[in-house]
């Protein structure tokens, strides 16, 4: 039996691991030059930052162990159960579960589940037919671990079961834009929620969650202000530079700042499923199966991967 998987982040990782210690024949296709997804780490100035997930939360037992796994492996650490909230100029503590971080970035994380597995990175998969079929070549399966709008592009009109799935997903865009000061000026508050805000939805004080306190925050834009400046990155740095100063009140501007853009940022209205399987034997899986979260990712790979190991043995 063999399985694409279509996507090398959390989700598609989780679902070639189960199928791989199942003792199918997984080959993971990733068009992007690095595995992790929206687990993104860029680095910048010599040093990594986390620019797609800020960090990750644990309430499910199995995915609770593989947290303490990579904990054990230096990888992952506990990080902070209160970050703040800032709207109109007040800042109210919010505690709420712990957020983890990794020390050498969250993409670190899908480089450990990619340990040992198939995965071909720089490919891009351009047609998954009847079949099913990736490309034009037969496979028993094959899953794709992406958002739905990357899927619909894929998908062969004929496959209307997982184009019906994976239009059922509304994504949001977002820019994530990292800016390095001279010097540490704010005081500690972790990571912020800004309530309100026309450019902005979160700041993450990059150096207290990795660890090392570099001067570096990671900002990240609203729907609507991504929507009106997609491909505008020199103008959102200038303008996130701005709105972060204000917020937080710096002395100083950034030394330096880049943005990245995500047309698929976070998704909206959560599947009440774990993941797609049809009749088709193909898969849709990943963070908009449930609340947009890390674990939701990891959980809905595992899932269709136990499922098409079921099927397939």
């Amino acid at each position: 039996m063999s399985v694409v998987v279509v996507g090398a982040g959390i989700a598609g990782l989780a679902c070639a691991r189960v199928l791989v210690d199942a003792g199918v024949d997984v080959r993971v296709l990733e068009r992007a030059p690095v595995v992790g997804g929206r687990l993104a780490t860029r680095r910048y100035d010599g040093r990594p930052a986390d620019i797609g997930a800020a960090y990750f939360t644990v309430s499910d037992p199995e995915f609770d162990a593989v947290a303490r796994t990579w904990q054990a492996a230096g990888l992952a650490r506990e990080w902070t159960d209160t970050l703040v909230a800032i709207e109109n100029g007040h800042e109210e503590p919010r505690p709420g579960p712990m957020r983890w971080a990794a020390p050498g970035g969250l993409r670190s994380l899908a480089e450990h589940l990619a340990d040992g597995l198939t995965v071909k990175l720089q490919h891009a998969v351009t047609a998954v037919e009847p079949g099913p079929m990736v490309d034009g070549v037969p496979v028993d399966a094959v899953v794709l671990a992406m958002p739905g709008p990357q899927a619909l592009d894929v998908l062969d009109p004929c496959l209307q079961a997982a184009r019906r799935a994976a239009d059922g997903q509304d994504w949001a865009p977002s820019f994530a834009v990292t800016l390095r000061y001279p010097e540490r000026a704010w005081p500690d508050f972790r990571g912020a929620f800004v309530n309100g805000h026309e450019v902005l939805t979160t700041i993450c004080d990059d150096g207290d969650r990795r660890g090392d306190r570099a001067p570096v925050l990671v900002a990240h834009t609203t729907p609507a202000y991504t929507a009106a400046r997609l491909g505008a990155h020199d103008r959102v740095i200038a303008e996130v530079e701005d709105a972060v100063g204000a917020v937080l009140g710096l002395p100083a501007r950034p030394v330096t700042g880049y943005a990245h853009q995500w047309l698929q940022a976070s998704p909206g209205r959560p599947s009440e499923e774990l993941f797609h399987l049809d009749e088709d034997n193909v898969g849709v899986c990943g963070d908009a199966w449930g609340p947009p979260r890390v674990q939701t990712a990891w959980l809905s790979g595992t899932a269709l991967g136990r499922a098409l190991a079921s099927r397939l043995g």
